[in-house]
């Protein structure tokens, strides 16, 4: 595989991008994947359904601006809004990154993750919150996250935000494609992302420049290691 360009590590392009259906792109050989998986997963009763895949740097950003201007709200760990007008930017920042991905720094711009669940294990009427619990002994798609656990490997897939560490909250969902996400983990770097922020038009630009190294090694890489 030739490195990958910056423009498709920072989710500029869709070049690298298949169709799976109306909603969702990703690349073609995590596509194929995933289905292989979601035929084993239908065979034991399970629905596997990808609700999130490849997100592009300008949809990030919105998702990121919006946070930052109080638009959508900015949950605590308690899953309660915050007041955002009351903090730093420094508090702000952490507090989004807790639960989203820098714009250019997703990995849902690879095309190589992707979030899953099971419409079928979901209540009527209930609204998919993507969070912890629900992945969690009790919750609705608790079943899913035990079948992920003991098969995801076979197709290829692992969880990079399997636990809390300090940065990312743990992200059960979320699944990400090792053959291709681990190329792509280790072509991706510090100055790529930078050259990639300074042209943008993100919230708080000058204080995530200026506090990037800092957030890369608390949000970016603080991350599950590849498995071998």
């Amino acid at each position: 595989m030739a490195k990958p360009s910056p423009q498709v590590l920072t989710g500029q392009v869709t070049t690298h991008l298949v169709r799976h259906n109306a909603w969702h792109w990703g690349q073609a050989d995590m596509l194929v994947a995933f289905k292989q998986m979601q035929q084993a997963a239908r065979k034991e009763g399970l629905n596997l359904t990808i609700c999130s895949s490849f997100r592009s740097f300008e949809r990030q950003q919105q998702i990121w601006n919006n946070k930052c201007s109080g638009s959508t709200p900015v949950l605590n760990d308690a899953n309660r809004a915050l007041d955002t007008s009351a903090l730093t930017p420094r508090q702000l920042t952490a507090a989004i990154l807790r639960w989203s991905a820098l714009p250019g720094a997703s990995r849902h711009h690879w095309g190589t993750d992707i979030d899953v669940y099971d419409p079928q294990l979901l209540t009527p009427g209930y609204r998919l919150q993507l969070v912890p619990a629900e992945y969690q002994t009790g919750g609705p798609l608790y079943p899913l996250a035990c079948w992920l656990n003991q098969h995801m490997a076979k197709f290829g897939f692992y969880r990079p935000y399997d636990q809390y560490r300090g940065g990312v909250a743990q992200e059960p969902w979320h699944l990400s494609y090792l053959p291709l996400a681990g190329k792509y983990q280790q072509a991706f770097n510090i100055d790529v992302l930078d050259q990639c922020l300074n042209k943008s038009k993100i919230a708080h630009k000058a204080f995530i420049r200026h506090a990037l190294p800092n957030l890369w090694q608390q949000y970016i890489s603080n991350i599950a290691p590849l498995p071998r």
